[in-house]
């Protein structure tokens, strides 16, 4: 079990975040580990652009300018890839065809005026609310950019869960669907929510909203695609975060 663990820790870093690690070994075993500690990851990326954030903070910069650089870092420390996902589901869900010519357009390498629209609107929420929160204080600011990375991150957890299958039968999402069992998923829920049991109240309202958030587009893309691919994965992240920045911005 420990070197299960072990082998699904360095599989969520190596996937969804740009940090290198070695991965020997990958199998079903692995990737449920993985999708389960995703929110592990989440607390790295929280470490690292709340450095910056603070960093920024520190040195007398703007709110709005620390937030930028902050989800700036962030898409740096992902490659890009969760948003790009967002992007890529936007176009399939705006052009509007059926599931198979859907999920043709998202494997795309272009991105179309759909996929540019959501992108720059969920950045903009992203960076506003952050920038918010900063000007409250570097600790505010920190609490919601947690809680906004973890909550995104256990939306990944959940959509791997038995209750949702894979759109395709191949890529990331078939590898990773129905790999979390359900106790798993619900203790690595209690586990986000008690990590801000020292706070005001605001941390499990923002872990909530954007838990929320996922699980309606993740059910619209559950009937509309029929499953989750790495792309869906990618676009439950930001949403998350999105929402859950916006709930704490707004306490």
């Amino acid at each position: 079990m420990v070197r299960d663990c072990a082998a699904g820790l360095r599989m969520a870093v190596g996937t969804l975040t740009a940090i290198p690690v070695r991965v020997t070994r990958v199998d079903r075993t692995v990737a449920a580990w993985a999708m389960a500690a995703a929110p592990l990851v989440g607390v790295l990326l929280t470490a690292l652009a709340g450095a910056v954030l603070a960093g920024a903070l520190l040195l007398g910069l703007s709110p709005l300018l620390a937030a930028v650089l902050a989800v700036g870092a962030l898409a740096l420390l992902t490659r890009g890839l969760h948003l790009d996902g967002l992007a890529d589901v936007a176009d399939g869900l705006g052009s509007g065809a059926a599931a198979d010519r859907a999920l043709e357009i998202m494997r795309r390498s272009d991105i179309g005026p759909f996929g540019v629209v959501t992108l720059v609107l969920v950045v903009l929420v992203q960076v506003a609310s952050l920038a918010a929160l900063a000007a409250e204080g570097a600790a505010a600011a920190l609490w919601g950019l947690g809680a906004a990375l973890l909550s995104g991150r256990l939306a990944i957890t959940w959509a791997c869960t038995p209750l949702v299958g894979a759109a395709r039968p191949e890529g990331l999402g078939a590898f990773v669907a129905r790999s979390v069992p359900l106790p798993a998923a619900a203790a690595v829920t209690c586990a986000v929510l008690l990590a801000g049991a020292a706070g005001d109240g605001t941390w499990p309202v923002a872990v909530g909203a954007g838990l929320a958030a996922a699980g309606g587009l993740l059910l619209r893309l559950r009937r509309r695609l029929g499953g989750v691919t790495g792309d869906v994965l990618g676009a439950l992240a930001e949403t998350a975060a999105a929402a859950a920045l916006v709930a704490a911005a707004a306490l």
